[in-house]
């Protein structure tokens, strides 16, 4: 199952994406020793965690649109969260680099070519900006395709950032704006990046779905009509856009083709309302006296499981 807004379309946009930017890292590396940009030295670092991380991105999409099996019942969903998260970790590590180099670069500048600063830089905001253009459409729903989408939007403001420093060098003289702004990129990165650890670690964990509360799943579920309780509820995540549910529910001591209607209108609002489409929900039969306005459950009657 391909999550939303992924389709075989975004694995083959992924490929090229992968083409488009180890050709523009052989260009950056070879302008950054040539200008001696620290810089465009961490961006073509950057670059090179933007190829793996592209890499990660297509497998992680290859394997979760496989089909589950006897093995791997729900399929490889989880396969592109893993690897959402191992790219952030990796860009974390990267700028902590970048901050050290940019230290050192702070201490003691050093003379660039603020020419090929700007030459690389104008290149690299072109190439992002196409592969951010691919990646777009499908980073709104996969963490996977996110994580890649934030590798190259961080190059794209990277490559801004350096053409502004190249000009600023160039009229002033300002050497140190060079790893201040390296740091300024690191800095950003680092931003982005962490609220995918969190997002993609909360989902490993299997923690409730960002944006969802079990009080509000629970009010919504005890509002369907045959529904008395809700109890024992459970809500997480197997990969970036499909979620599953599992719970107990009260309901009265009913024939089964009335509760299997009750089950039928909660899994279409839970679908509907919420997006979850695995639900495991277990019926408890409540029986009691009935009033001239149906059947009535005291409040102090505990409810048994069945």
């Amino acid at each position: 199952m391909h999550a939303h807004g992924a389709t075989p379309a975004t694995g083959r946009l992924l490929k090229w994406s992968i083409v488009i930017t180890v050709v523009f890292l052989g260009i950056e590396l070879a302008g950054a020793l040539y200008s001696g940009s620290l810089a465009l030295l961490s961006d073509a670092g950057h670059n090179v965690t933007d190829a793996l991380a592209l890499m990660l991105a297509w497998f992680g999409f290859y394997l979760q649109s496989k089909p589950p099996n006897e093995v791997k019942t729900y399929g490889y969903h989880r396969a592109g969260v893993l690897a959402a998260f191992v790219n952030a970790v990796f860009l974390i590590g990267l700028c902590i680099w970048i901050f050290h180099e940019s230290w050192e670069r702070l201490m003691n500048p050093q003379p660039v070519n603020e020419t090929v600063m700007i030459v690389v830089a104008a290149a690299g905001m072109g190439a992002n900006a196409l592969v951010m253009y691919w990646l777009r459409p499908a980073s709104h729903h996969d963490v996977n395709i996110r994580s890649a989408f934030v590798h190259m939007m961080g190059d794209f403001l990277g490559s801004v950032a350096i053409i502004v420093g190249a000009i600023v060098i160039r009229y002033t003289g300002w050497l140190q704006v060079d790893p201040l702004l390296s740091a300024a990129i690191a800095g950003l990165i680092v931003w982005t990046a962490w609220d995918i650890v969190k997002e993609t670690l909360n989902i490993l964990l299997e923690g409730l779905p960002r944006g969802m509360t079990l009080q509000q799943v629970s009010e919504a579920m005890r509002k369907i009509e045959g529904v008395r309780d809700v109890h024992d509820l459970h809500i997480w995540s197997l990969g970036s856009a499909v979620h599953a549910l599992s719970c107990h529910v009260l309901i009265n001591n009913v024939p089964p083709s009335e509760s299997e209607a009750t089950l039928r209108r909660l899994n279409s609002m839970l679908a509907e309302r919420f997006h979850i489409s695995h639900t495991t929900v277990q019926f408890e039969h409540q029986s009691c006296p009935l009033s001239e306005n149906g059947c009535v459950i005291p409040a102090d009657v505990p409810h048994p499981h069945c």
